[in-house]
């Protein structure tokens, strides 16, 4: 499994005008859902289907998402979504977002990931995510 992958991704796509309000701006929930679709694409590009970690009895939850905006993205635009995984602890991901149009930050984040299992209580992450922490450290 790519380490590299799995701990830097940059994602892009074009921003569809069912994502944008009234005055063509993206409006700010979606950026959630870019956040989301980010961390999926670096799982996968990374050999991990988040399917499997699913299946596996797992799930990924967002439990903490703090986001700043800092320009206006709008429709049609084309993003890039650069994430970076920032900790790796027994049970939680924490992970850093960065969104652009060319050089132009529009926004940044913060998420905090629990793995936790079909009841809801905390759950260790699978050991290929616990195999990433080393290489954390050496970052």
């Amino acid at each position: 499994m790519p380490a590299d992958t799995l701990l830097h991704y940059s994602h892009e796509f074009r921003v569809a005008y069912h994502q944008t309000d009234g005055q063509r701006r993206v409006h700010h929930s979606n950026y959630l859902n870019f956040f989301e679709d980010a961390r999926v694409e670096m799982l996968r590009a990374g050999g991990v289907r988040y399917k499997d970690v699913e299946d596996s009895g797992r799930l990924l939850v967002v439990t903490e998402m703090n986001v700043q905006y800092h320009a206006a993205a709008e429709f049609d635009d084309w993003l890039r979504l650069d994430v970076v995984v920032t900790e790796i602890r027994k049970v939680r991901l924490r992970h850093h977002y960065d969104v652009f149009r060319d050089q132009t930050l529009i926004a940044s984040a913060d998420s905090t990931i629990a793995c936790v299992g079909a009841d809801g209580r905390p759950k260790k992450l699978p050991a290929k995510f616990l195999d990433l922490a080393a290489h954390l450290d050496q970052a």
